[in-house]
């Protein structure tokens, strides 16, 4: 195992720092930067690969760092304390232990589709910790999936990747361009006797969410944060549907109609195993 020191703002540490702030250079490398215990320790566990571990020159590693250099074969940085501060952009020292680790494929594929399929699709985000915050969710929920369309922000931001909290490697985020990727993938998986329907969100949707029968497969719609859906994806839902809402809200925050929605989805499914009848179903999508 090749062991690495860095005292001074050498090449590496600049190209380590670039990861941070940088989404060209991050994706040219295609590795990204991760702090937090609980993060590294996901990543590890799913599988993911770890390029580096860095870790201060200053303290002896604690019980879990010790565990982690020691299980995981890669290359070992040991850093100047004040340089290791900088990358952890932590208001209070330093973190123990940062990782880069290599970015997945964008690939669709990565995302399995079945016959209790539950997907999320977030359009166009500009906001990196609302990605991590629907990651988060779209774990705890469930979902088999995220996937983030358009001029988008990075998934791979540390701001993501925190508010993730370790989500991002359990739950694939996959990227893609357009909406004619997403379709073309569905395309194949309804030729398989899958019939996903594609459910969009808004504040003037044709139903209350509550009143769908999300138990079947779908792919669950999220807008940008100001502007909502695209026309492309509005045109191409099969349903858009509504969170009732009480107060002077015109919307909600689209992290916390991400969390509304997967929630009703895993309600009604552990609703259909207890043999609960529910109010009305989805029609087929049409396509």
């Amino acid at each position: 195992m090749a062991v690495q020191r860095i005292s001074t703002r050498n090449a590496r540490f600049q190209q380590l720092q670039t990861l941070l702030g940088n989404r060209t250079k991050r994706g040219r490398a295609k590795e990204f930067l991760v702090q937090g215990v609980r993060p590294i320790t996901m990543a590890v566990e799913h599988g993911w690969t770890v390029r580096s571990l860095i870790h201060g020159a200053d303290r002896p590693p604690s019980r879990w760092a010790e565990d982690l250099l020691r299980r995981v074969g890669t290359e070992r940085i040991v850093m100047a304390p004040e340089l290791l501060a900088e990358l952890s952009e932590k208001g209070d020292g330093s973190a123990e232990l940062l990782a880069v680790v290599a970015m997945e494929p964008d690939s669709l594929s990565r995302i399995r589709v079945h016959e209790d399929f539950l997907g999320l699709l977030f359009d166009r985000p500009t906001q990196p910790g609302n990605i991590g915050s629907i990651a988060r969710s779209a774990d705890a929920m469930g979902a088999d999936g995220l996937i983030v369309t358009g001029h988008a922000a990075d998934p791979y931001d540390p701001k993501s990747v925190r508010a993730s909290t370790g989500s991002l490697f359990s739950v694939p985020v996959v990227r893609s361009p357009s909406h004619h990727e997403v379709m073309a993938w569905l395309d194949q998986e309804r030729a398989r006797d899958l019939p996903v329907a594609v459910v969009g969100t808004d504040e003037n949707g044709e139903a209350d969410i509550a009143e769908f029968d999300l138990t079947r497969p779908v792919l669950l719609l999220i807008g940008n944060e100001t502007a909502g859906l695209s026309a492309a994806w509005r045109e191409l839902c099969d349903h858009v549907v509504s969170i009732p809402m009480t107060g002077s809200a015109s919307s909600l925050n689209a992290s916390n109609a991400a969390s509304v929605v997967l929630y009703e989805a895993r309600r009604q499914r552990l609703a259909r195993t207890r043999r609960t009848p529910l109010a009305s179903s989805v029609p087929a999508p049409h396509g």
